[in-house]
């Protein structure tokens, strides 16, 4: 129970709370606002009413996930000035900048071009109206890096020096800070892995049409552009996994070790799976032996060094092995590499199935991927987590390359003015709030799903402004009747016609 009178331990588990809720979102907006652009191109192109129609479906779907997201990651940033208030003082210097960029650059880019989504197709040319939907997803995708500038920063410092009294970190060189290390790789892994999630929703909303044979000619081109968005992002994947690999093991050694639960210096194996016996120090488990080293140099006989002579060493004398988190970390980690090689098995028996023309056959198939979408999601926050857990005891992690004396430990980082019971309180208070949000988030696209994309009763082939007509439904009000599925004749008011 001393746990929960430890003001770090509850000021990580807040946070961590608060994170991983708000990260279901993030990769959900970057995902699904790339197939709504691709809908609304399609739409721009062809001219037809039932592209509209998709269009107008991802759009639903994209603003409700947006919402969600930016409620969400308020709290997370009000903690910065709360519960680790020490750290703010440590690192405000540098941070400063990108969540600055990221509010005034991005978020607003996002916003203001998503109004022109949401109250502007009558009211501005088709073709400016496509370019902001390609706008709404460059915001989120900008805003994503600013975040993950800030992040990066904390896992490789760079362009900064320790100030005199050796309080905080003084900001040196805006570009280095911000093109650190790992900014690049981590950025590319992370929208990446947010394509994979959004190719896979909309694979796993086609596959829920053709199981139940509805809506079957936007399911088939949806199935098409999932597909797409997935393979290519899949197959990019994996090249910026290897990237990430080779960064890890040049700037944070200590992390790359509690990866693969390696206490002693070693030519270490890629598990399968395992169980880490901290208080043995090793590990219980398949691998292959040779191909961690492989990941990181292409080589099967590089030596590693372990956690306990890196924590003899100067750079890394605060890390103890024996309370460093292995076990959590080798977990995350190969469930991150599990749920992934499910995910392309998945993949690849969708292209053999429609290859072979067996997809509407494969029931069982179509099943699967109208879950899959789990898949990548398990799979990013098990990364998450990874990464997190990994630079423990920093905050800011004392890597290779970052200039001498920036470092921070957790446990300094967490504030001391706020206490236990304020923590536990607003723990459960989260907890209560975004599971409520979350329920409300489920309903609401659980009801756009399943009422499927459809024209709004009186609209033209050549599209109006659809919003009002769509916020009066989601508030219960007009005709309950007032619109048919797409492939339906719905009578045209232009002219008497």
């Amino acid at each position: 129970m001393d746990l929960f009178t430890d003001i770090a331990f509850l000021s990580r588990l807040q946070f961590t709370l608060t994170v991983a809720f708000h990260f279901v979102f993030v990769p959900l907006s970057i995902g699904l606002g790339l197939i709504a652009a691709i809908a609304e191109t399609r739409h721009y192109r062809s001219g037809e009413p039932e592209d509209g129609v998709a269009a107008r479906f991802w759009l639903k779907i994209f603003t409700t996930t947006f919402a969600v997201g930016v409620a969400t990651g308020i709290t997370m940033e009000f903690s910065f000035g709360t519960n680790w208030a020490d750290y703010s003082r440590f690192v405000g210097d540098i941070f400063g900048a990108p969540l600055a960029a990221e509010a005034l650059f991005a978020f607003f880019l996002e916003s203001v071009f998503l109004g022109v989504l949401l109250f502007g197709r009558d009211k501005v040319s088709p073709r400016f109206y496509c370019i902001s939907s390609w706008l709404v997803w460059g915001g989120s995708c900008l805003s994503a890096l600013w975040i993950l500038i800030a992040n990066s920063w904390m896992q490789t410092p760079a362009g900064a020096e320790l100030s005199a009294d050796g309080s905080k970190a003084v900001l040196v060189d805006f570009l280095g800070a911000a093109f650190n290390p790992s900014t690049g790789n981590r950025y590319l892994h992370t929208v990446l892995a947010a394509l994979v999630i959004g190719g896979l929703i909309a694979i796993s909303v086609a596959s829920y049409y053709r199981l139940n044979k509805k809506h079957l000619g936007f399911a088939e081109k949806t199935l098409k552009t999932g597909l797409v968005v997935a393979l290519v992002a899949t197959c990019a994947l994996f090249v910026s996994a290897h990237a990430t690999a080779v960064g890890v093991w040049q700037e944070q050694p200590t992390k790359l070790a509690a990866m693969e639960g390696q206490y002693e210096d070693e030519v270490p194996p890629l598990y399968f799976f395992g169980w880490v016996d901290e208080g043995n120090q090793e590990v219980l488990g398949l691998g292959l032996p040779g191909f961690t080293s492989f990941l990181a140099t292409f080589t099967f006989d590089t030596e590693y060094p372990g956690l306990n002579s890196l924590s003899e060493s100067e750079q890394f004398k605060d890390l103890d092995p024996a309370t460093m988190p292995v076990n959590a970390i080798f977990q995350v980690y190969h469930l991150m590499v599990a749920v992934s090689g499910i995910l392309v098995l998945l993949i690849a028996l969708l292209v053999i199935a429609l290859v072979t023309k067996r997809y509407d056959r494969w029931r069982w198939l179509q099943k699967l991927l109208v879950i899959a979408p789990i898949f990548p999601f398990a799979a990013i926050e098990a990364g998450w987590f990874t990464a997190e857990l990994g630079r423990q005891p920093w905050v800011v992690y004392p890597s290779m390359s970052g200039p001498d004396g920036i470092a921070l430990l957790t446990d300094v980082a967490a504030s001391k003015s706020v206490t236990a019971p304020e923590l536990m309180l607003t723990i459960v208070l989260f907890c209560a709030v975004y599971l409520l949000l979350f329920v409300a988030w489920i309903r609401l696209v659980g009801k756009y799903v399943k009422q499927g994309p459809e024209r709004l009763a009186g609209e033209s082939a050549d599209g109006v402004n659809a919003m009002p007509a769509i916020i009066n439904r989601l508030t219960g009000e007009g005709e309950p009747n007032g619109a048919a599925p797409v492939g339906e004749e719905v009578p045209s008011t232009k002219g008497g016609e």
